[in-house]
């Protein structure tokens, strides 16, 4: 588990982590999203302790990740996946992490093989492409066999091979009773690996929801209908609580705060008849598009 609480950040007048409290439960994939610059990076690092918080407090599985004696038996964390001495072997880089901690050679053997990296555990870590430096940073944070795993971007660099690896492995350590913390901009993989969200814009939580609770905010519950005679439609839908939008001439109405049953009885009520009645789907994406509209810091200018 880690509890983070008002943890915050400052950079001389900057201010990275804004006051965060959160906690990561076990049994679940938390995913951890935001716009670039919202502070997800300067937050991790403050969870395994490279950087210190200005105020507030970070704990994993009850202590500050420096007072555990073996912190890879509790949280295993990909950061930067490069970070690694470009002449030495995969299974050189492991073993020399498994010294730090009694980890014994068989468990870095395992770590490569989980991890696909067998035919390339003897060749000079340098030398390796994007993915399979992610693999190796991988095998790193399983390491210790933690109870707690941390992952900035892992997809980054995989083939859809290791994508499809990396989803089954993270849901089958949290379906083991692990706690696993992830991090990505690719809004369709979140969508399918993640049972909790955590989203920050400019240092701070806009949300602490499920993912099914972000999308149905966003619009999950809006159906979409097709009728001849939709002014007619659109008053009798009409009540409280419930929103029904369409262009000027437009067959097509959105309805927000009735369900699709309710929306075909009322039109059969009344002879009007529907040439679609269908419950309009929003995106992962789109939900967290509308949610950290007002918090991106570099937007590209348009051309």
């Amino acid at each position: 588990m880690i509890e983070a609480r008002e943890l915050t950040k400052t950079y001389g007048e900057k201010t990275a982590v804004d006051g965060l409290t959160f906690t990561v439960r076990p049994g679940a994939v938390t995913g951890f999203l935001g716009p670039n610059g919202a502070g997800k990076s300067t937050t991790m690092r403050m969870i395994v302790g490279l950087d210190r918080p200005t105020s507030g407090t970070v704990t994993v599985n009850g202590r500050p990740y420096a007072d555990h004696p073996a912190p890879l038996r509790e949280i295993g964390a990909l950061l930067e996946a490069k970070a690694i001495h470009p002449g030495r072997s995969a299974f050189d880089h492991l073993m020399a992490l498994a010294h730090t901690h009694g980890i014994s050679r068989h468990r870095v053997e395992e770590v490569i093989e989980m991890t696909g990296l067998a035919q390339v555990a003897r060749k000079r870590a340098g030398a390796f492409s994007l993915g399979m430096g992610q693999r190796l940073g991988i095998a790193a944070a399983l390491l210790g066999d933690p109870e707690t795993l941390m992952l900035d971007e892992p997809v980054n660099g995989l083939d859809p091979d290791g994508v499809l690896w990396i989803r089954n492995l993270l849901t089958g350590l949290a379906a083991e009773g692990r706690t696993v913390f992830l991090s990505s901009h690719l809004m369709s993989e979140m969508a399918l690996v993640a049972d909790h969200l955590i989203v920050v814009g400019r240092g701070r939580i806009l949300a602490d929801t499920t993912v099914e609770q972000l999308v149905r905010e966003a619009g999950g519950d809006t159906v979409l209908v097709a009728t001849a005679d939709p002014v007619r439609l659109r008053s009798l839908l009409a009540g409280p609580g419930v929103e029904v939008t369409g262009r000027p001439g437009s067959e097509q109405l959105m309805v927000t705060g009735r369900t699709a049953r309710e929306i075909g009885f009322t039109a059969a009520e009344h002879g009007i008849p529907l040439f679609e009645l269908t419950k309009h789907e929003v995106s992962l994406e789109e939900a967290f598009m509308n949610l950290t509209h007002d918090a991106v810091e570099y937007v590209a200018s348009a051309a």
